[in-house]
Order: structure tokens, then sequence, then C-alpha cells
């Protein structure tokens, strides 16, 4: 998550609204047709852009960095937030502005917009060509025939069963050292502020073989790195006889249920060269035995994304969180002794939920100071409609009061993220290298296991290496270190 550790201490509350971004990479095969894919959101949603370029690898594309040059244009959508759904909107009309000039072009909106918005897309804005949710992406090539043959191609149907284990995705954007592996799709968690359950439809766990297989693939290409990602990891649950088939240990025999924790060992298992991370982590789930299993693994990294939404029990009972601020500091608490003070925690806050008092933002606040997290993904409030809280509640804070709740956080998050920099000074970690620092080609950027980004001078190292680091300053951001022997 490089991408969110950034000057937090100067960051506004209009750039903490703003939606994470990506667009696919050259690779040019020899195929007669070239897409362009770009990205809005979550990892998932970065993930699942990579299975769409497989498919439509598989008939006929290429994909290009350059959307001037593309046969057919997707929009990876968000729905998370109003702001990613404006930036969206936006990118359309400029899109569609392009294909004024280029008729044949094909404009398609993927992802959790797409279930969201479809007969909007389609019928009163007349925006797109191709609307395809999350799971129906399979279809994709068949749509796009529709498409270029006059008729409008839509399929948002929200399977039980789809998890896309067969399908190799097309790494974009790789740097040939990470890679995410999806384990799950879907959630059973009903927060009342969030769509994602209506977007991506019902919890439903991916064979481990699979997810192993792929991990064991990207090592022996070179890959250093996993990310197995999911809605919420720690509800993962693969059983034999909910997928009517079995699955073997090495000795042939058929076991029982396999959960978060003996996934993770599994993967762990791949190499010791093979670093694992994981996200994301719901407090009501997140268990001690998976705690263990990192602390009994080296190359599992010891960070853990744990969104608190707020520090509030009455909030987080109004946002359906099922835990109450004792719970999660309970969690919290039983992480640092565990883990230790090192392992690296992360959080989602939402400022200004509906009714939500001083006071009870003062609860925020004063959660940070106690858990002191690593650093966060912040925003505001803002209302989705078709969601638990858009139909029990009234979004009755204003604006400004958000906005300034929400400035406060981002202020408090500084000062903790430069905190616990600062007692990284002096240790000697181990990062793995993942490229050149964006201010200098005489430095190199990698991660410790923490998941903090540690600045190094360049030498004889390249992506990929390992290398033993000592810490010897700190931004609220960057950690800056030198090579020990």
């Amino acid at each position: 998550m490089e991408n969110i550790i950034k000057d937090i201490d100067i960051i506004s509350a209009e750039e903490a609204q703003a939606c994470d971004f990506k667009t696919t990479a050259d690779e040019n095969t020899g195929k007669s047709k070239r897409l362009y894919i770009e990205s809005y959101g979550c990892q998932m949603n970065f993930s699942d852009s990579e299975i769409v370029a497989s498919i439509m690898k598989e008939n006929g594309y290429d994909t290009t960095s350059e959307f001037e040059l593309a046969d057919v244009i997707f929009l990876n959508t968000c729905s998370i937030r109003d702001k990613a759904e404006q930036t969206v909107r936006k990118r359309l009309s400029q899109f569609n502005t392009i294909k004024k000039e280029k008729p044949e072009l094909t404009i398609g909106v993927l992802g959790c917009m797409a279930e969201r918005l479809k007969e909007k897309l389609l019928e009163e804005e007349k925006l797109v060509d191709v609307v395809v949710g999350p799971d129906a992406y399979r279809d994709l090539p068949n749509l796009v025939s529709q498409a270029e043959e006059g008729s409008k191609g839509v399929n948002t149907f929200l399977s039980r069963e789809e998890t896309y284990a067969d399908i190799a995705p097309v790494r974009l954007n790789s740097n040939g050292i990470s890679a995410f592996i999806s384990i799950m799709r879907g959630c059973d968690n009903m927060c009342s502020f969030c769509v994602v359950p209506f977007t991506r439809g019902r919890e439903r766990s991916r064979d481990p073989h699979s997810i192993v297989q792929e991990a064991e693939q990207l090592f022996a290409q070179g890959y250093k790195e996993v990310t197995l990602l999911g809605q919420n990891v720690d509800s993962y649950k693969w059983s034999p006889e909910e997928n009517n088939k079995a699955r073997l240990n090495k000795k042939g025999e058929v076991t029982e249920i396999v959960n978060f924790a003996n996934l993770l060992e599994m993967v762990a298992e791949v190499s010791p060269q093979l670093r694992v991370r994981f996200s994301t982590s719901h407090p009501k789930d997140i268990t001690d035995e998976v705690l263990y299993t990192m602390k009994k693994y080296d190359n599992i990294c010891k960070y853990i994304h744990l969104p608190v939404q707020s520090g509030n029990s009455r909030v987080l009972d109004l946002m359906n969180r099922t835990y109450d601020r004792e719970w999660y500091l309970e969690r919290v608490s039983k992480i640092r002794e565990i883990l230790g003070d090192e392992c690296g925690i992360s959080s989602d806050m939402i400022a200004g939920f509906c009714t939500e008092t001083e006071e009870e933002h003062q609860d925020t606040l004063t959660i940070m100071d106690i858990v002191k997290y690593d650093f966060s993904y912040m925003f505001y409030y803002s209302e989705r409609p078709g969601t638990l809280a858009a139909k029990k509640f009234v979004d009755d804070i204003p604006l400004e009061i958000k906005k300034r709740r929400l400035q406060e956080i981002i202020d408090k998050q500084s000062k903790l993220s430069l905190e616990r920099n600062q007692m990284d000074v002096g240790r000697i970690q181990e990062i793995l290298v993942e490229g050149t620092s964006k201010r200098s080609e005489e430095q190199l950027k990698g991660r410790n296991s923490a998941n903090k980004v540690v600045i190094i001078p360049a030498g004889d190292l390249k992506p990929g290496d390992y290398v033993k680091v000592k810490i010897t300053d700190c931004t609220p951001a960057t950690l800056f270190g030198e090579v020990v022997a």
C-alpha cells in the first residue's frame, strides 16, 4: 500500500477522499487489438483488472498504456465514496469526446459502479457500451462483440460460486517483485455505510490448492512477495463438503475445513524467501491462531490493516461493525502481546458519520493515541445510496464539520506516524528492494516487514534483493537507512 504512505503531515481533507488509481502497461505479443484499463479504488479492483486483462488476452487483445491507441477502454470502478464515482463520471465524459472522433471505440464500465448504476450509465446518460459486474468478467469478450455490432453489452449477475481460480492474471504494472493473489470474493459483513455486499455479493472462498499453486508459480517466476486479498481475509473458510471436492494433504488424505490461519501457513511454506502479506482484516474475526501463525514464520510480514472506522461504541453500533471500542482495543493488545511493538498496524477511519457528536469524535482521536497507528486511510462520511445507513439514518453532519473533524484525524495521524517511525531509528531491519526512489536515481526504495517505505543508497543493489538496513532518519511518511553488512 505504498500509495497511502505519502506526506500525511500536509495532506488535505480533499486529498484524503481521493481514489487510488492505476492504468495498464504496454504488452506487445502480436495480438490484433489493444485494451486499455483504468482501475480505481481498492487492491481487489487492481487484482480484478489483472483477471480481465487475462480473459481479453485469450481473445485477441494486448494491453496498452495509451488510451488513444485502444480499441477497447475499460474503467474498473469503485463505489465506496461519492468522490470515486464523480472521478469516473468525469473520465467517461472525456472518453466520450474521443469516441466522437473514433466511433468504433468500445467503452465499458466494470466493477462496483457498474453493479450499482447500470441503468443510469446505459440508458439515461448513454455514456458506455458495456456494463459488467465483478462476477461476470468471463462474459466480457461476448459483450464487447455485442457492442461492436451495435447492441449494448450488460451482465451484472452476482454469483455464489465465481472465484476466477482457474485464470492466471496478467500482472499489470508489475514490478516483477510483488503480486496480488485473490483468495476470496464478496462480503457478508453488512456495515451500514458500505456498498460492497451489494456490489460484490456474498462471501465465497477459493480452493486453497489453487492459491498455493499460484504462489508457487509466482515464486518460480522471480516474485519475492505476495499479498493475499479479500474484503475480509479472516473469514476465509474452505470446506471439502461445501465445494464438492476433497482437499488432500501431502499423504493423499482428505483433510478438514481450511481457515485463514491454515491458508497463511500453507502459503508461507512455499519458500522462506517469499514474503507473505494479507489484507484486509476485520476486528471481529482476527484470531489468536492467525497471530501465532504470523509469529511462527519470519516470512509472514508483521503488519496488519485493522480498520476501526470510529473510536466510539455507539457509532460503531450504528455502523453495524459488530464490535465495540473495548473489543477492538483487546484485539490490538493481543497483537502487541504476540507480535511485539514492531508489528505495524494501520486503520480506516470515517469522520462525521450520522449523528456523531463532538465527544464521540474525540473518542476516535483518543483511540488513535492508544493504538498508535503507523498510518491510516482517513475519510469523511459520504452517504452511499442503497446502503443500510442511507435507508435508516439522516446524513446530518454539515460538510464543513466533517472536513474539520477529518483534518483533526489527519493531523493526529501525522504526529503518530512520526512517533512510530522515530522508534525505528537505530534499528536494523530487513527490507525488500522494490525499485528506484521517485526523488533520485541514486536511491532505491523498499519496504520493511511493517509495510513502511525505506529509502537507501542504490550502490550495487537491484530490485528483488533482500538487504539488512540500519534506519538512520525518518519523516512521518518515510524511513531512511544505510546498508549494513
